[in-house]
């Protein structure tokens, strides 16, 4: 890590349209564990209905902490692990600057203000479960969490180009769990281990030697 805080890293989602090689960005580092709390706190309190499109924002286009492809590989590794996704890329991501005090400060910043908001709100959601108004605010939210993750779907797509097993297995792998999960409700942890476990063997078959 350079003394100026900044490091040059290959973000193979920067590849334009033409198929020319991807360019070198300057990815940032939190100056300190209480930059973390405060960037996973307001990441927090921005992430109504899912939080994953936000931390994508904040933490790729806005911090430059990570790189698209990086954030990508970091994602991937948290949904195989148990426990929520971003509480655990935030804790990896405040381990990876600052040790065990980073990845408290992250966690923190990520649960404290939600925990506050959720317990005031649970206390009153019994007399307002009923109203008409309440439930089809709680309903259109559901669907711009949907549009959310979608349009990050979207933006994570270009970072597959530098991706081991190529574009057109990526592509085969999402629509098979798409399948799996969405149409046969097969149980996410056999197609987690299924799937996931015969594309990794084929990424290593592509990167054999």
């Amino acid at each position: 890590m350079s003394e100026d805080g900044l490091r040059q890293r290959i973000d193979p989602g920067t590849a334009d349209d033409a198929g020319r090689l991807p360019r070198a960005e300057p990815l940032r580092r939190p100056r300190s564990p209480g930059e973390l709390f405060r960037v996973f706190n307001r990441l927090a309190l921005q992430g109504f209905g899912g939080v994953l499109p936000v931390a994508q924002r904040e933490l790729v286009e806005r911090e430059r902490w990570l790189g698209q492809a990086e954030f990508l590989e970091t994602l991937s590794l948290c949904q195989v692990l148990p426990g929520p996704n971003v509480v655990n890329m935030a804790l990896m991501i405040g381990d990876r600057f600052f040790g065990w005090r980073g990845a408290a400060a992250a966690a923190s910043g990520l649960l404290l203000a939600p925990l506050l908001i959720v317990l005031v709100l649970a206390a009153g959601y019994n007399q307002l479960s009923s109203v008409p108004a309440v439930a089809g605010a709680l309903r259109g939210m559901g669907v711009v969490a949907a549009g959310l993750v979608i349009a990050t779907a979207v933006k994570l797509a270009g970072s597959l180009r530098g991706s081991a097993l190529g574009l057109a297995a990526c592509g085969g792998v999402g629509a098979l769990s798409f399948l799996a999960v969405g149409v046969q409700r097969w149980p996410l942890a056999g197609v987690v281990l299924g799937l996931g476990g015969a594309a990794v063997v084929f990424a290593w078959w592509r990167l054999r030697p």
